[in-house]
């Protein structure tokens, strides 16, 4: 105090002091307020160095493990995977809250190592910023145009389903695994939309990259996949890794060659599916020397593998689980083929039956909800500081939306962890809609073919379960069916075998 009093008695000194103590409570009171605008971050377990909270998560299933640290710290919370800060999103209301009413603000992805090896930075899935937006609309626009979710890309699908009729009929009965040549066929959706042409089943080639491309789905969800995104340095010593990245390679080739064809035959004048018209797209921008032009072979081979990669494996996943849970339980497998007989017959579906179908669709339904294909969609990242549910989460924070959570959030189903259609019909027996069934995710990046999706999935369906009886193999019981599913990015069912019977 006594050093005080002497400054003061200098004019000068008093002066820069009184500034100074001016500054300080003025830096004080700006500090508490943005404090207090920024809020508390998401709570969470303690992070240990280096492995953060690995040491609680399942690796194999981390989706659960996720949920089960929910319960203790809420809806809204941090856990560390490594070094790496994720905060997760659990239930319908904060899920919805972030992806649909703050859209903008949990709209970007985060790109986590292996996706950037996927992706390199480039198509629709796995980009940012100017080019994800380009690509995403050039895409919607034009898979609109060749008829996805609208009558052109129907007549697609039911020519696919009577291919993979006479595949399921070639087993007589007797058991034999349904992947890939459910795989097959609903990768040809997607094939005659992209590249104008279906394949055969038997055609090496495309036999070759449906595998690889589901193998490395798979592969993205192991456990030593997980850890080389935390600490990438280890990519070389990892099996699965360099496994993974020879099989993009491959497929890279492949996708190529196919591009090369149709470019050597290419009319803007009549386009046969997406590649054309991104070549047309392309080919005026190099005629009009846009340099900074998106349309470029990188962007067209990535989207092309986006494309593939959305649209085969949680379809085709979805129609085998679908499959097997008719096995499983097959009292409301007798209930769908009443109302199929009795409304449709024998006639072909087609998607206007949906509507008359209250049950077969509410069934379809169910199998979507507890398929739980994406249990922790993609990862999401913060595009700005945001405050949210009271919690403040800075920009450039990875989110993940838990959809396993919504699906199974039990404040909005009735039965959560059971398959029960009945959650989609009213006490009229009429269809329902409910606004916690989100398995295409919500939001700026919703699936863009989830219209095409769900009539796959109809049509697909009520064929199959028109045309054939599904059981279990001889000597297997209903209940002796596993509906553990595999560990992978989705969430695909364990290998089993089962016995499509003609109803003929």
């Amino acid at each position: 105090m006594a050093v005080v009093e002497e400054l003061l008695q200098f004019p000068c000194m008093s002066t820069v002091l009184s500034a100074v103590l001016f500054l300080l409570f003025f830096y004080l009171i700006l500090s508490s307020s943005s404090t207090l605008t920024q809020g508390k971050e998401p709570p969470g377990p303690k992070p240990l160095p280096i492995l953060g909270n690995l040491l609680l998560l399942d690796l194999k299933r981390p989706y659960m493990s996720l949920c089960e640290l929910s319960k203790k710290y809420g809806s809204v919370f941090t856990v560390f995977f490594g070094p790496k800060k994720v905060v997760v999103l659990a239930g319908y209301k904060t899920v919805k809250q972030a992806l649909v009413n703050c859209g903008e603000e949990f709209g970007d992805r985060d790109v986590t190592p292996v996706f950037h090896d996927l992706n390199q930075g480039y198509g629709i899935l796995f980009s940012n910023g100017e080019n994800w937006k380009a690509m995403r609309r050039f895409a919607l626009s034009n898979l609109r145009d060749f008829g996805m979710g609208k009558k052109r890309s129907e007549a697609k699908i039911i020519e696919e389903t009577l291919y993979l009729r006479e595949v399921f009929k070639k087993f007589e009965g007797k058991p034999f695994d349904t992947t890939q040549p459910v795989n097959y066929a609903v990768s040809n959706i997607i094939s005659a939309i992209v590249y104008g042409n279906r394949f055969d089943y038997n055609d090496p080639q495309f036999k070759a990259m449906v595998n690889r491309a589901n193998e490395n789905i798979r592969i993205v969800g192991s456990p030593s996949l997980q850890v080389y995104n935390l600490f990438p340095s280890l990519g070389p010593w990892l099996k699965n890794w360099k496994l993974l990245m020879n099989n993009v390679e491959s497929n890279v080739k492949e996708m190529k060659e196919l591009v090369k064809g149709l470019q050597a035959t290419l009319n803007p004048q009549d386009c046969r599916g997406f590649v054309d018209v991104f070549l047309t797209r392309k080919q005026s921008a190099e005629e009009l020397g846009e340099k900074d032009s998106l349309f470029h072979d990188s962007n067209l081979i990535y989207t092309i593998a986006n494309l593939f990669a959305a649209g085969t494996d949680t379809t085709g996943t979805t129609l085998r689980w679908g499959f097997l849970l008719m096995a499983k339980y097959p009292h409301i497998q007798d209930r769908v083929q009443e109302e199929i007989d009795r409304v449709i017959g024998g006639r072909q579906p087609v998607v206007e039956d949906r509507k008359n179908l209250p049950y077969t669709d509410a069934v379809i339904h169910e199998i979507q909800r507890l398929a739980n294909i994406v249990p922790m969609s993609l990862p999401h990242t913060t595009s700005c500081d945001v405050n949210f549910e009271g919690f403040f989460i800075k920009k450039g924070t990875c989110v993940f939306p838990l959809l396993t959570s919504v699906l199974r959030d039990e404040s909005e189903w009735e039965t959560p962890y059971t398959f029960n259609p009945a959650h989609f019909l009213d006490e009229q027996g009429r269809f329902r809609k409910r606004d916690a069934f989100m398995p295409f995710s919500a939001g700026r990046r919703v699936c863009l073919g989830e219209s095409l999706a769900r009539m796959e999935l109809f049509l697909f369906f009520t064929s199959f379960l028109q045309h054939f009886r599904f059981t279990p193999p001889p000597g297997v019981s209903e209940d002796e069916l596993d509906l553990t599913p595999a560990v992978g990015f989705t969430l695909n069912p364990s290998p089993h075998q089962l016995c499509a019977l003609s109803r003929s």
